[in-house]
């Protein structure tokens, strides 16, 4: 039985469950170790006029005070642009920037230095919010641009022209484990970094970019993280970097472990966007033409947005085939953290756009806003190219829409909702059907390859390094499986190593949905270059326990722990025989994969006006949902009694931790579409930064009925005709945004709910009183006109 496509618990499921898995804060501590904390701006945006440490200095405890002085290489990195300083020097860009990293004995120390410290900050005026940006004109980055077709005659051929802005609030990673990193000093100013981070080479470069060592001398080791969802890809490095710094100048063990309040204050958020739209479509529904201009809240520095943006405006077209489409994109520079990476990395903003655009011609048309995303839904054979210029490869959105719509009863529901909301003087109930094309890839070229080391034992057992890194999702039980399948062994045989840039080097960060993809294609490449000198041996092996064959590495087979020729299958090795007699004649049992993703490439300067065009993506990883919602009329509380979803996941490696995958993303996505609103003073500062104040979804919010089904359809072109599922199934949560839109037009008198992101309960209530406003003072000017 193949290793892969089977359902094996999660590698670390009962370490997980018995409270045996070490995250970094579980690592007992050395002897002399320090701890990291640092004195951050309180302002948002200010310049500092002067800094005192002489009082912090004498608080018993406290074994140094350090400031980017202390850093003897450079305070400027960034992942993209190199733009955002690890320490204030003269001007705080945000409340939350590090100013002095302190170094102590114990906790109470660093409060007390804390205190101590005497920092004189002149507070400037802060540009808190995407408009402030626009109207000073503070972007980061050029706007960029995709443009398909002539958008002036889209417009022109249209019967109906909509236009409006859509707006998303940010969203928290919360993360149960908060950022985290311990340093333990060596000799010759080596550092070895343990890091709760998605990208250790990031962290090694940073560290040894900031503290002017060489790369050589860092090495960064990340076991697993309690949960990153893209907050951990970037912002990982700045307390592994703080660490660092302790560690190098003091020559002692130093560990930081954020609290959730700080962590949540000081590091950047899912980004907030603000999309003006004109839309151009038929009487039937049919759009013509599509203009979009994209707004985002970049925060203080550039960090991933550059990225986040190019990825919002390759999916703005979403599963629906735009034939003139303009679509800019400009990243606004504000006085919050610098926002970052997170599940979706900017899909979900660009494909909400056009979500909403789809509710919103169903209203104004008073149709059902099924039959409007059917009918624009990307084809198979033709009406299948994006805006710029990628075929839509093997199409299955055609058919999960079928399906789905068969499975979930849509017509019959439909019907039962709109006779509900008819008579009910309570309630009301919304019904919206959603889809998600996500292409998988890293949208920059380079970052789409891996490294991975599989090294075969005299006792049969194997042990694989790679690149990725495990935050729950499962990709180091994919990859077991990948490994063990190559060799036609069992699962248990293999284990996945800590994940360290002294075996990995120079790897992509766990991030894109792609860690699978590319380092389960690194590691094949490892094991077929193992088997063949294991089938090379096997076959001089077996021929010459016989006269009637010849010797042929081509008909030696694999399969269930047994090597044999399959011209004498009576002739047989068990894996662990192969192995042992491979070694005794020198037969190297171990090797280095190297995958490189192919034919993807993207330019964002195609042509005299530099118009985006390409192929950025492998594949597309295609689903729908429906979602059925039940408000409160008096409360605007919500709840979710239904969800139908079918994903095309390819044939999964591992269905289980597909399925874990599909249900956890789409929850999260729910949660930042309905709950989960960050809510700010007027001056910047956070106030919604714990449990108490910061609602993610709980168990209680989960829908009592959810269906998740798997389309099962082979992916030819990925790893084990797999299909990714970390990030697409996120976007599927839109559905429930869609369905209170839905339920909130039966009662907006023919208006059309502009309703933001995220619809709290508060949300939905402002829109109810809203429209119960409006039909009062329709109704008073009827009786008036009556009178």
């Amino acid at each position: 039985m193949s290793a892969v496509g089977r359902n094996i618990p999660h590698d670390s499921a009962k370490g997980h469950v018995s409270g045996a898995s070490i995250y970094i804060d579980d690592m007992p501590p050395m002897r002399n170790e320090l701890i990291v904390d640092f004195f951050w701006s309180p302002v948002s945006h200010g310049k500092i006029r002067s800094l005192d440490l002489t009082e912090a200095s004498k608080v018993a405890g406290v074994v140094g005070l350090f400031t980017f002085k202390d850093l003897d290489g450079v305070n400027l990195f960034g992942p993209i642009t190199q733009d955002e300083v690890l320490l204030a020097e003269d001007h705080c860009e945000f409340m939350g920037q590090p100013i002095v990293v302190i170094a102590a004995e114990n906790r109470q120390a660093i409060k007390l230095a804390k205190r101590a410290i005497k920092c004189d900050i002149e507070e400037l005026t802060p540009i808190l919010s995407i408009d402030q940006a626009i109207e000073a004109k503070q972007f980061i980055g050029p706007t960029r641009r995709i443009k398909r077709g002539n958008i002036e005659a889209g417009f022109a051929a249209a019967d109906h022209v909509l236009e409006g802005v859509w707006y998303n609030h940010g969203q928290d990673h919360f993360y149960l484990e908060s950022q985290a990193a311990i340093v333990y000093p060596g000799e010759n100013d080596q550092l070895v970094v343990h890091s709760s981070t998605q990208n250790p080479t990031e962290v090694q470069d940073v560290i040894a970019h900031v503290l002017g060592l060489r790369a050589n001398q860092v090495v960064c080791v990340t076991k697993r993280m309690g949960g990153g969802f893209g907050g951990k890809e970037c912002q990982a490095t700045h307390p592994a970097a703080m660490a660092a710094l302790v560690a190098h100048k003091t020559k002692r063990p130093a560990r930081i472990v954020y609290n959730k309040d700080d962590d949540m204050q000081v590091t950047g958020k899912r980004h907030p966007f603000k999309n003006w739209y004109k839309v151009g479509f038929t009487k039937e529904g049919m759009i013509t033409a599509l203009k979009a201009e994209l707004f985002s809240d970049g925060g203080a520095a550039n960090d991933l947005s550059s990225a986040v943006m190019a990825r919002a405006m390759c999916h703005i077209d979403n599963a629906y085939f735009l034939p003139n489409a303009d679509v800019h994109g400009s990243i606004c520079k504000t006085h919050f953290p610098p926002n970052t990476a997170f599940r979706g990395f900017g899909g979900p903003q660009g494909i909400a756009t056009i979500e909403n655009i789809m509710e919103e011609i169903a209203i104004y048309l008073n149709k059902d806003a099924y039959e409007i995303r059917k009918s624009n839904l990307y084809g198979v054979i033709d009406r299948n190219v994006t805006p710029y210029g990628q075929i839509v490869f093997q199409n299955t959105l055609p058919e999960i829409f079928e399906l789905l719509e068969q499975s979930s009863e849509y017509a019959n529901r439909r019907k039962s909702i709109d006779a509900f909301n008819k008579d009910s003087k309570t309630h009301l109930k919304g019904l919206a059907f959603t889809a998600v094309k996500f292409g998988i890839s890293f949208n920059t070229k380079f970052l789409n390859q891996a490294s991975a080391l599989v090294n075969i034992y005299t006792d049969g057992t194997i042990q694989v390094s790679t690149g990725a890194t495990e935050m729950g999702q499962g990709v180091n039980t994919n990859i077991k499986q990948i490994v063990a399948g190559e060799f036609a062994i069992e699962p248990d045989e293999v284990i996945v190593m800590v994940t360290s840039t002294e075996k990995n080097n120079n790897s992509s960060a766990t991030a894109a949905s792609s860690a699978t993809d590319l380092n389960g294609g690194a590691a094949i490449d490892a094991c077929k270059k193992i088997r063949e000198r294991l089938a090379d041996f096997a076959a001089s092996y077996l021929a010459g326990l016989t006269d009637d064959v010849e010797r042929s590495p081509g008909s030696i087979v694999f399969q269930d722990g047994l090597i044999f020729d399959v011209r004498r299958p009576d002739r047989i090795l068990t894996w662990r025989e192969l192995i042992r007699l491979a070694y005794k004649q020198r037969i190297s049992l171990g090797e280095r994969g190297f995958y490189a993703t192919a034919g993807i490439d993207f330019t964002w300067e195609a042509g005299p006006d530099k118009i985006a065009a390409g192929h950025p993506f492998l594949y597309f990883t295609n689903g729908a949902t429906v979602a059925e919602v039940l408000i409160d009329r008096f409360t605007g509380d919500l709840t979710v009694p239904r969800v139908d979803i079918l994903m095309d996941a390819g044939n999964p490696i591992n269905p289980g931790i597909a399925r874990g995958q599909i249900t956890g993303a789409f929850i999260q996505g729910m949660g930042w579409v309905t709950t989960e609103e960050l809510k700010y003073k007027q001056n910047g500062e956070l106030l919604s930064h714990s449990p108490t104040t910061y609602k993610i979804p709980n168990i209680q919010d989960t829908p009592p009925i959810f269906n998740v089904d798997l389309f099962d359809r082979e992916n030819a072109i990925n790893v084990k005709g797999s299909k990714a599922v970390g990030e697409p199934p996120l976007v599927l949560g839109l559905a429930v945004w869609a369905a209170v839109k839905n339920a909130l037009s039966y009662k907006a008198g023919g208006q059309i709910p502009q309703l933001i992101l995220p619809a709290t309960n508060e949300e939905i209530l402002r829109h109810l009183m809203q429209y119960q406003k409006h039909s009062k003072a329709v109704l008073s000017d009827q009786v008036a006109s009556v009178i």
